[in-house]
């Protein structure tokens, strides 16, 4: 992991670089990959010392911000931020893995399952029916009497070929061929 430091209205003295180096190396076991790190180190008014750190790691920016009357020990909290946050990203990114689904139940099965061909309808024949000539009131009266639920007969009307048939609602309907 690269480190660069910045002071501002203070010298980076190669003590406090040696400390955060070490401590960033235990950061460094939680976040394998981690990329390269920025520490703003910084003195202000009545002896407030500030550490701001900020890691770059998979695409993420972890920052922390501490103060305190004595260098190392913001540095140090900083510090125990990032860790804490990297820790709870890490868990973030495990448990989302570990949530996700399969890839056995997400993706289709490679084969289809093979349907019996089911085969083509037949046709039977049954029996032959008898083309008479009448009128329409005369097949209704016979349909009436058989207990078919149809019958073929010749218009003597239009001279076409006719079937009368037994609705579902009591009436008879008439297709004209």
């Amino acid at each position: 992991m690269k480190i660069d430091f910045t002071g501002r209205n203070f010298t980076v003295s190669p003590a406090i670089k040696k400390h955060i180096t070490e401590q960033l190396r235990k950061i460094d076991t939680v976040l394998h990959e981690a990329n390269r790190a920025h520490v703003i180190l910084s003195v202000e008014k009545h002896h407030r010392h500030v550490a701001e750190i900020v890691v770059h790691w998979n695409d993420r920016a972890l920052t922390s911000k501490a103060d305190t009357t004595d260098m190392y020990i913001a540095s140090t909290q900083a510090i125990e931020k990032i860790r804490t946050q990297a820790v709870k990203l890490k868990g973030r990114i495990i448990d989302r893995k570990q949530a996700a689904k399969s890839t056995s139940k997400v993706a289709p099965s490679p084969e289809p399952p093979v349907k019996p061909d089911t085969p083509a309808p037949r046709i039977i024949r049954s029996r032959k029916h008898p083309v008479k000539p009448m009128t329409a009131e005369e097949a209704s009266l016979i349909l009436a009497e058989v207990n078919d639920p149809f019958v073929v007969f010749q218009n003597i009307d239009n001279g076409r070929v006719s079937i009368i048939f037994k609705r579902k609602d009591g009436n008879f309907g008439l297709v004209e061929a």
